[in-house]
Formats: C-alpha cells, structure tokens, sequence
C-alpha cells in the first residue's frame, strides 16, 4: 500500500493533470483489459525480480523501482497514456524522493504491452535517451516472445549496468531507500 504526505499531492498533484491525446480507444482498451499481473508474474517471478534489484543496486546509490501494471485505471485512461502514467507512478511512490535523487522507475503496462523507464533528475546526464529506449525496447522484443521474467530481471540488470557505469563509486550505498520487491497493480 502506497501512503501518501502533503508533499506526495504537492508533486502527484500536476502529474494528474498532464494530459495526453484524449483517446477513447485507449479508454475501452484498460477498460475492458482483465487483471493480470499474477497471470503473467508468479511469486517466483517477483522473487527472482526482486534479487534482480538488490543486484542491479550493488557498488552505487542508484534506486530501482519496478512498477508492473495490468492497465491504468479506466478513470484515467481517456486522459492518460503510459508515459503519463508512469510519470505519475513516480511521484506518488517516491522514486523522486531518494537522497541524492537517484531513482529509476522502470514501468511496465501489460495492456498495451509497453515499457516506460523514467529516471530522476541526479542521473539525468547517466547516459543517452537512445539507451533508455533499447532497454525499453529489448523489454518489449522478450515480452512479446512470452519470456515475461527473463525481459524484466534483463531491462532491471541493463539500468544496473548503467548507474554502475555513472556512478563508478563515487558514492558508498548506506541503505536501500526503495523496496526491492515489484510493485504489482490491476
């Protein structure tokens, strides 16, 4: 269960309000979507995610986060795509609110079968956009082979890889700020 503070609706507030090329077959499509994210991820598999995590985060400060949802909530999808989506996701979770604002929220929609990586301002310079895409890219490539576990212990090693790189321990890891376990939603 997620808690929220004043200060989670002072940064979750203009998140809701982002506001994507209404759709009304984008609406139908999440509305009609069946839950699924225990279908398509085990408790093994949200184990072996977690392990991923607690890897990817060793020798750095980097947070990752694993957001894996079925669809977004029908009240939102008229006005809301996945980028939103996970944009959203971010703030109320608190990806952003790491000490040295070092959080990835690596989201995943089953619906539209989609990727989303969002990163925080502290490793913004960590690397290319274009590297973030093929991570995003290579998620999708397993997911549509139906490795579902394989895609997302794989994309949660790759942003390992990458804040390992950026950070190059420059920073000692005193304390895992975020959960290492999946989220899973709808």
């Amino acid at each position: 269960m997620v808690t929220k503070t004043e200060t989670t609706e002072i940064v979750t507030e203009p998140k809701l309000h982002e506001v994507s090329e209404p759709s009304f077959k984008r609406w139908l499509k999440h509305f009609l979507f069946m839950p699924a994210t225990k279908r398509y991820f085990s408790k093994a598999d949200q184990q072996a995610i977690a392990l991923a995590v607690k890897q990817a985060e060793q020798g750095h400060i980097g947070e990752i986060q694993v957001v894996i949802e079925g669809h977004i909530p029908a009240s939102q999808a008229y006005h809301q795509n996945t980028l939103h989506r996970a944009r959203q996701l971010f703030a109320e979770l608190g990806v952003w609110d790491t000490e040295l604002n070092s959080g990835v929220l690596i989201y995943l929609n089953l619906c539209e079968k989609k990727v989303e990586i969002v990163i925080d301002r502290g490793i913004k310079n960590a690397t290319e956009q274009t590297v973030w895409n093929e991570i995003c890219l290579e998620i999708v490539k397993e997911l549509s082979s139906e490795q579902y576990r394989l895609a997302m212990v794989n994309g949660v090693i790759r942003t390992g890889e990458i804040l390992d790189l950026f950070y190059a321990n420059k920073y000692t890891d005193s304390k895992n700020e975020l959960g290492n376990s999946p989220i899973l939603l709808g």
